[in-house]
């Protein structure tokens, strides 16, 4: 089964908690604080493989959880930084925040990395906070969360020359034709569901990859018939090959059938029509066809070059296949994103606005509702079994102005705050 779009769940590790330990040695009094620090947890990474061609192994794993960093230990041991979590994705893969919508990476390359979910820094241990005032702290921090979120895969295949055309043209026909490849054919439409890969060489050694697309119908562009969902895999194309059966045997008018794939080149993506464009006249073995070519060229008001072929019984392919690898070769990448955007390895970075440390509201009962992103992971590295954490915790919020915020908010003394699982009491 071809997959070319899938949605998944990744969450960095969960860096180790800090330990609260002191030195317990035989004639050393008041030895001090020794516990260490956790370890970092893991990142999830995506690599690309150039053996993989399909999203298929994410229809059966999901969810990709990376390990937490180890808890620090007494004697002032740190904990192990988690190994990475690896993920195989196939070359050509972007990967889209889902709830942003904001491209993350595009991988293209065979070996290419591009971290998807940071792992959490470890906790502090009772040794960092030691101060003159209070060199013996029983404080120390549990592990930053690791980041989580949903990711979109998008794989838009790396070909060269993709083949355009309404349903049995012949495009898979000229695919098997020229290179290695075995579509399946029939003499019926939508015979390609799926896109087809193969490599083309020339007489003269020079090699590109086409890729046959499954048929496009009118109304494509938006979601009709099987063609918008591979629509996405031309994008990546140089030149466009746009096959038109110049027959007529099936009862469509080969010059209409032109103006209807553009239109829907055009309307999925404005682009696709800056590309180079040659079109194949296929099927020039049926004696109406000559004459059916007269009148397309009569109509055809753009200057793209015509060349008549007939995949079946290989006439015309020689000249068509060194028009191709000419094009390829003079034809520069066309980038799916603005060069801006992108960095080095096409790995893709978006700032992102700095958003309020928290937010106040109010329940149905009348108690106050805080949370915030900021304020959640400082909640989760806070340990509220310990008298001086809970301490540092307060002191937190007074600093980031929470305090101040409820108060404009009208809590008073005795009032019930909330922040996530916990209940809290307001103290003015």
């Amino acid at each position: 089964m071809f997959v070319d779009q899938v949605k998944i769940y990744v969450k960095g590790g969960d860096g180790g908690d800090g330990m609260v330990a002191f030195r317990r040695e035989k004639y050393v009094p008041n030895g001090g604080p020794a516990g260490g620090d956790g370890g970092k947890g893991a990142d999830v990474i995506f690599e690309v493989d150039e053996g993989l061609r399909t999203l298929m192994d994410f229809r059966y794993q999901r969810h990709f959880k990376a390990d937490r960093g180890e808890h620090g230990m007494s004697k002032n041991q740190h904990g192990r930084n988690s190994k990475h979590m690896i993920v195989k994705v196939p070359p050509g893969t972007v990967i889209t925040d889902d709830d942003t919508k904001e491209v993350i990476a595009d991988l293209t390359q065979h070996g290419q990395q591009a971290i998807i979910a940071k792992g959490g820094r470890g906790g502090r241990g009772n040794t960092r906070f030691a101060t003159p005032a209070n060199p013996a702290p029983e404080l120390s921090e549990k592990g930053e969360p690791g980041m989580e979120r949903y990711v979109v895969l998008e794989l838009k295949l790396l070909a060269d020359v993709g083949l355009v055309g309404f349903p049995s043209v012949g495009k898979s026909t000229l695919l098997s034709v020229v290179s290695s490849a075995r579509p399946k054919i029939g003499a019926y439409h939508f015979t390609t569901i799926v896109p087809n890969l193969g490599v083309v060489e020339t007489e003269d050694n020079r090699s590109f990859v086409m890729a046959d697309l499954p048929g496009l119908i009118e109304g494509a562009s938006e979601g009709v018939g099987l063609g918008h969902q591979f629509l996405r895999h031309i994008e990546r194309t140089r030149v466009v090959v746009h096959v038109i059966d110049m027959s007529g045997v099936e009862g469509r008018d080969p010059f209409e059938d032109y103006e209807t794939i553009n239109a829907e080149l055009e309307g999925y993506n404005m682009r696709l029509l800056e590309r180079p464009q040659i079109i194949v006249a296929n099927k020039m073995d049926i004696p109406e066809s000559e004459e059916n070519l007269k009148e397309f060229k009569e109509k055809l008001q753009e200057d793209y070059p015509i060349f008549p072929i007939s995949a079946v019984t290989r006439q015309g392919l020689r000249d068509l296949l060194f028009a191709i690898a000419d094009l390829v070769e003079g034809t520069p990448e066309f980038p799916l994103y603005d060069e801006e955007e992108l960095e080095v390895n096409r790995v893709l970075y978006k700032h992102t606005e700095q958003t309020d440390d928290f937010t106040i509201t109010r329940d149905p009962d009348g108690s106050f509702v805080v949370s915030g992103y900021t304020l959640e992971r400082l909640f989760k590295m806070t340990d509220f079994s310990r008298e001086d954490s809970i301490r540092r915790f307060a002191r937190q919020l007074r600093s980031m102005g929470v305090d101040d915020a409820l108060r404009e908010r009208g809590a008073k003394d005795g009032d019930t705050v909330k922040m996530f699982d916990y209940e809290f009491e307001f103290v003015d």
